[in-house]
């Protein structure tokens, strides 16, 4: 199969209806052992893009920089055009006062280093990571917008603001004051059974022309449905070492809520978790899904979501599964 191209937002971008993110690139767990290498990067990748996928998401602290260096390496291969690139900043990268967060001195520094870890003179969409209270909206939009001007980068999005919506407003209201480029995507969590979005922050989305592109829409691996309810999680899951994911996850809403998934996914041959990612790419506010992959064979099953059709009983089936309490 090969996806299909849907507009990035309200932009004249086409990306494919499925991002893959890299965020497991270079990454240490737990025991000091990296989940995806350079070569196993290099093979995610390849068989992303013999599938139709141009939408790359990374970050400069992914894999501590090992996430765009990989990326890079792989680009250097092919034809940039062919591709969207994203990347994020936020996050600490140095231990001095102007490491971290939305500072120009920040900002500006980090922009050079992920385009030289990629390789490339831009990247076609740039989010900060999260919101820096300690540096005024003023000075980061303007520092942002510097970079969409020289070129270096072609759009500006918002990450993981979930309960922040005003901020967003008030960033891209002083943009428009300013003729600055405003933030035209947004990243939020998002899932059948993650549901903080929907109500104010959805509702500004659609007001600003904000595009989603969801990340987690599988639930940290909730949704795949390898969790029972009233069983002890396997040993190997996340469930089983991560006490906070589990008292977040393994609620009997949640699993309500899975229960009418694979039924829907009994009704169209498929997993929960494709019915899930199926689910989000039927929402009408959403781009494409950041799907995340250890195996070539679990992004292959995952792709196939773009071939699930479901009904409108079946969508609003899901949607009503669980909503958000202040909906």
């Amino acid at each position: 199969m090969s996806l299909e191209m849907v507009p990035l937002g309200r932009t004249g971008t086409k990306v494919s209806e499925i991002a893959f993110g890299t965020w497991r690139f270079g990454r240490q767990n737990d025991a000091g052992v990296v989940e995806v290498g350079g070569d196993r990067a290099h093979e995610l990748l390849d068989a992303y893009a013999a599938s139709g996928g141009n939408f790359i998401d990374t970050a400069d602290m992914y894999g501590d920089g090992a996430s765009e260096t990989f990326i890079g390496d792989w680009l250097s291969d092919r034809d940039r055009e062919d591709f969207v690139i994203a990347s994020k900043i936020f996050w600490p990268t140095r231990e001095d006062a102007n490491g971290c967060g939305l500072n120009r001195k920040h900002l500006r520094r980090q922009i050079d280093l992920i385009l030289d870890r990629l390789g490339t003179d831009y990247v076609d969409l740039l989010y900060i990571h999260r919101w820096d209270d300690e540096t005024p909206v003023e000075e980061f939009m303007r520092t942002l917008d510097g970079f969409v001007r020289d070129g270096k980068v072609n759009y500006l999005g918002t990450s993981t603001l979930e309960p922040n919506a005003w901020k967003v407003v008030k960033a891209n209201e002083l943009a428009d004051k300013r003729g600055y480029e405003p933030f035209r995507l947004a990243q939020p969590r998002y899932n059948a059974v993650n549901r903080e979005v929907e109500g104010n922050y959805l509702d500004m989305c659609a007001d600003y022309d904000i595009g989603l592109i969801p990340w987690s829409p599988l639930a940290g691996g909730f949704l795949t449905g390898k969790y029972t309810r009233g069983e002890r999680p396997p040993a190997d899951s996340r469930a089983a070492n991560d006490q906070r994911f589990a008292d977040s996850y393994l609620t009997p809403a949640n699993f309500d809520a899975l229960e009418v998934i694979e039924t829907v996914a009994t009704e169209v041959d498929a997993s929960p978790a494709q019915v899930s990612l199926a689910w989000l790419m039927h929402h009408p506010q959403v781009t494409a899904p950041i799907i995340g992959a250890r195996t070539v064979d679990q992004l292959k099953e995952d792709i196939v979501a773009a071939n699930i059709d479901l009904t409108a009983d079946q969508f609003e089936r899901i949607s009503a599964a669980k909503q958000h309490l202040s909906a």
